[in-house]
């Protein structure tokens, strides 16, 4: 199963392109949906207005997620009247759908754990377990550490212990994640205002079916015809 992150974004863009944001959202999960495809929210960040986003991330899992994923990639139209300014001329909104690059995930192994035993700490008194049953477990890749001494069983405190050290890294993933996504602001910055992958249209927000017309193809070959029968 593969593991994809994608970012919706505004590209800074104003009201009408953060409402364009929230409404690709809703397309998209449900293309996702159809697909059988594992998603998770990642982040969410609101635009001014209600219901609108400047950008979303969304970490994809699943199969052929590169076939999927080449029909969202890249810039998105709307074309529509403002609801935030229905007397503005503009009819066209552009945002972007895009591919956040992923470092390397850590993948937690029983090889990769040292777990050391160690005594429980807490009031003196009976309320003190003087066996060895508390456990240390360090991941060697990370250096992260947990101590868990939740049980007077040593081989209990070792299962709990390994489940907590892979919440821990994750969330030392999710942090590196975020990083990662702020240095790719400049997804925000790069939208591509001509040949959208994908055209929605009115308050609606249906799918507009582009018909692809080849004028100009066919004048091109009916002179380069005449040109060689010239020659």
């Amino acid at each position: 199963m593969n593991t994809k992150i994608i970012q919706i974004t505004s590209g800074r863009g104003p009201a009408e392109c953060c409402w364009v944001v929230a409404q690709v959202l809703k397309q998209f999960l449900e293309a996702v949906k159809r697909n059988a495809i594992d998603y998770k929210i990642l982040q969410r960040e609101k635009g001014i207005e209600n219901l609108t986003l400047q950008s979303v991330t969304v970490q994809l899992k699943g199969e052929n997620l590169e076939v999927f994923l080449s029909q969202w990639k890249g810039t998105i139209q709307w074309i529509g009247v403002s609801a935030f300014r229905p007397n503005h001329k503009r009819k066209n909104w552009f945002v972007g759908l895009y591919e956040i690059e992923q470092s390397q995930e850590f993948q937690i192994h029983d090889k990769d754990i040292t777990y050391q035993a160690t005594r429980s700490s807490g009031p003196g008194g009976q309320h003190v377990n003087k066996v060895s049953s508390a456990i240390r477990a360090i991941h060697k890749l990370t250096k992260t550490q947990v101590l868990v001494m939740d049980s007077r069983s040593q081989h209990q405190n070792k299962k709990i212990a390994k489940i907590r050290l892979q919440e821990k890294v994750s969330a030392i993933q999710l942090e590196a994640l975020q990083m990662s996504i702020k240095n790719q602001w400049g997804n925000h910055l790069k939208l591509e205002r001509g040949n959208p992958i994908q055209v929605f249209k009115g308050s609606n927000f249906k799918k507009n079916t582009v018909v692809k017309k080849y004028k100009k193809q066919r004048c091109a070959l009916k002179n380069d015809l005449r040109n060689e029968l010239n020659n």
